[in-house]
């Protein structure tokens, strides 16, 4: 046994001794004549069984290391014959990460050492965490050469840092000084986890450290005890036992004292360690943390034996004939080669004193379980690692973190999650925008724009709805777009329909006064039939525009301005016609005049045909090459859809309205010409009214409806025909009709033919 007291050179000097047999430091009993140098077990610190483990897997000896965990030491071709009792601390890397993903933190702090145990530990869990979507803010490292560790700094870094939790992978001797610095400076709130170095120190678990490390998370071995040792432990004394000089080291470290045989009794004055007696009673320090460390640590040990024995048994087994090696041979258990025991320590495989089952994976590692702890205050007031769940590497990913939650405790007490993110959650309707130069999850939410939602919570990009849907107010789902369109339902395309059918009524009742007295001067002297027809055209006007209110179909679509165009241009054509008659009546009155044949009713008819023919002739065109179809307009209004009429050609359609248009303004200024004709017989005047409040309207349609969208396009034009068609009743017909009705003493032939002079 030689104690190197974790030296990197002494550890090397003692392996070299024993490979040359050098016996200058360390006394050996033989009792045979072969060597008696074996295996190696230890050493304790990974960097210094990296050191041995170089040199002796140069010559295959095996060696065991109760402790070292460092991830390189699981390397067979630069290891070869490297053995370790703890798991690696690449699965408990692995580990680490996905406790710390396990409660939704993305934002974290990595502090670790910086020797080849922190470096190895926290490069995993760096890389975990980044690939699972979370962002390491720093990654700081324990300066083992600086006298501080460099704890001023690390604890600035963290007090400045908006991280809410840490994860500290060193041992427990190297953590202490940054502790020790954030209580000198009485920051708290901070989360840290552990890795087994000191997720159980007995160090750290005094009282005053509780409040920078309440709440702490961390993963540790499974607690084992050597079976018999508390037994063992509690009779020995040192004046008693066998092994003197260990006793009274492990006196000295229990009890806090020092033997003082053969020493200058004055030395003790230097010092405050009480002097060890020898009688102090075991019992009274079993509750001490440095009692339950050396259980928790002789553990180890005593399994790295329990293998090594093993392995020289199953060698001592063997039968020849059955051997592992070439010709079925086995080793001589007295003088056997290195390679040989490295081979039966492969192959190990036992029952532990626990109940577990021992034995190597390929690479020389070990099945691992893992407890995941939580540092809680006991009420008797002292700091204890509460056991709140496992983390089994072996497992599948849904089942190697089990965690009982109803068992943890934050800091502070707190039972709820503590937050750690540099940026909230972005909820449904938004997306998260980066911000420039800083880390992926430093971000800002922007609201999805018009027609895009984002229906899950932290979205990248925002989606856009069909077609035929929109965001909801929230923008996190898309519902079905309302249709709309000028309908019978709706209160304004009600009131037009209401008011189309009550208007085509006026003209009818005004045909029927014009029938009743048809045999009257006023009547005959404004040409009965022409009038007729003119009231029957304006009927089919005001109902026109029917066709423009409810769902538009296919067929309507095809027949409303067809109906409109040809319904106008008999109203217009009728009026233009009975101007041109009015005309020709009083010039064929003239005793030199040859138009006399121009005023009989069939010029008046053959007008109203070619004018209605034309317009007839180019609505089929119009239906023939691009007739009108539904459709639907999301362009407009993109939150709806409006299923209105697409008119095929424009051109057609204005040039429709164009039509109507020249024949109005031909009817116009023909009856301005013949305003000064005599007065008792001249409806000119009221020609020109009409036909100025009929252009007047269309003219300012076309701006109208321009402007207009959806369904109150269509309502401008109908407000168009209604009004345009309401000019024509009132300014021809109105005047009539208050002679034949309240004024009949007007209504004679003398009064009519009666000059104005």
């Amino acid at each position: 046994m030689y104690d190197t007291c974790n030296i990197p050179h002494y550890e090397l000097q003692g392996a070299l001794q024993f490979l040359t047999e050098t016996t200058t430091l360390s006394s050996n009993r033989r009792c045979n004549t072969r060597p008696s140098f074996a295996a190696v077990i230890g050493a304790r610190v990974s960097a210094n069984s990296i050191i041995l483990a170089h040199v002796l897997g140069a010559f295959r000896y095996p060696q065991i290391s109760p402790y070292s965990s460092v991830s390189l030491l699981s390397n067979q071709k630069m290891f070869p014959s490297f053995f370790r009792i703890f798991q690696s601390d690449k699965l408990q890397s692995m580990g680490l990460a996905q406790l710390v993903l396990s409660f939704g933190w993305t934002w974290i702090g990595l502090v670790a050492t910086d020797n080849d145990y922190g470096l190895l530990g926290i490069q995993p869990i760096k890389q975990e965490l980044i690939k699972a979507g979370a962002c390491v803010a720093f990654t700081e490292y324990i300066r083992l050469g600086q006298p501080n560790r460099n704890a001023p700094h690390i604890v600035k870094v963290i007090k400045e840092s908006t991280v809410k939790v840490v994860v500290v992978f060193s041992f427990e001797v190297d953590f202490v000084p940054i502790v020790d610095e954030m209580l000198k400076q009485n920051i708290t709130g901070r989360i840290f986890i552990g890795n087994a170095g000191w997720s159980i120190s007995p160090l750290l678990s005094e009282k005053k450290y509780f409040q920078i490390l309440s709440g702490t998370l961390g993963l540790a071995g499974i607690e084992n005890v050597v079976p018999g040792l508390s037994q063992f432990l509690s009779k020995i004394y040192p004046s008693e036992s066998m092994g003197e000089n260990w006793v009274n080291l492990f006196w000295e470290k229990v009890f806090n004292c020092k033997f003082l045989y053969g020493k200058n009794l004055t030395e003790s004055l230097k010092t405050s360690v009480s002097e060890c007696t020898g009688e102090e009673h075991i019992d009274n320090v079993k509750n001490s943390s440095i009692y339950i460390s050396s259980f928790r640590y002789s553990y180890y040990t005593y399994t790295s034996i329990t293998v090594l024995a093993k392995a020289l048994e199953d060698m001592k087994s063997c039968k020849e004939g059955e051997g592992p090696f070439s010709h079925e041979t086995c080793a001589d258990i007295w003088n056997f080669k290195p390679w040989q025991l490295t081979y039966y320590i492969r192959k190990v495989k036992l029952t532990l004193s626990n109940g577990d089952y021992f034995y190597y994976e390929k690479n020389g590692d070990l099945p691992s379980v893992y407890r995941i702890v939580n540092w809680q205050l006991s009420p008797e007031g002292t700091v204890k690692q509460v056991q709140i769940g496992n983390y089994r590497p072996t497992a599948s990913p849904d089942q190697a973190l089990t965690i009982n939650s109803n068992l943890l405790q934050w800091p502070m007490g707190g039972q709820q999650v503590p937050r750690s993110v540099c940026s909230e959650s972005c909820p449904p309707g938004f997306r998260k925008a980066a911000r420039t130069g800083q880390s992926t999850c430093c971000f800002d939410c922007v609201q999805c724009l018009q027609g895009e939602i984002s229906n899950q919570t932290d979205s990248i990009t925002c989606i856009r709805c069909p077609w035929d849907q929109w965001p909801n107010p929230e923008k996190s789902s898309c519902l079905p777009k309302s249709m709309e369109f000028l309908s019978y339902d709706d209160a304004l395309g009600e009131i037009l329909a209401t008011t189309s059918v009550i208007s085509s009524l006026i003209p009818a009742l005004i045909l029927r006064l014009f029938i009743l007295h048809r045999q009257t001067p006023i009547v005959k002297a404004n040409n009965y039939s022409l009038s007729c027809l003119l009231l029957i055209s304006l009927c089919l006007c005001f109902l026109c525009s029917l066709v423009f209110i409810g769902y538009p179909y296919h067929q309507k679509c095809l027949l409303r301005q067809v109906l409109f165009g040809l319904a106008f241009t008999l109203c217009v054509s009728s009026v233009l016609a009975k101007t041109i008659m009015v005309v020709f009546a009083f010039m064929a009155t003239r005793p030199s005049s040859n138009l006399r044949k121009w005023t009989s009713p069939q010029v008046s008819y053959i007008i109203i045909f070619t004018c209605f023919l034309l317009q007839f002739i180019l609505s089929i065109t119009w239906l023939s090459v691009a007739s009108p179809f539904p459709q639907y307009n999301t362009k407009t209004k993109p939150e709806l859809i409006l299923v209105e009429c697409n008119e095929g050609s424009p051109i057609a359609f204005w040039t429709m309205l164009g039509y109507l248009f020249l024949l109005a303004t031909i009817s116009f200024i023909v009856a301005f010409l013949a305003r000064n004709l005599p007065d008792r017989f001249n409806e000119a005047q009221f020609i020109s009214f009409s036909m100025l409040a009929f252009l007047s309207v269309w003219v300012a349609f076309i701006p109208a409806s321009l402007s207009a969208q959806g369904k109150y396009t269509v309502a401008m034009e109908i407000f168009a025909i209604l009004a345009s068609s309401w000019a024509l009743v009132i300014c021809m017909f109105l005047p009539k009709c208050f002679i034949i009705v309240f004024r009949p003493d007007k209504n004679c032939r003398h009064l009519i033919m009666k000059n104005k002079n």
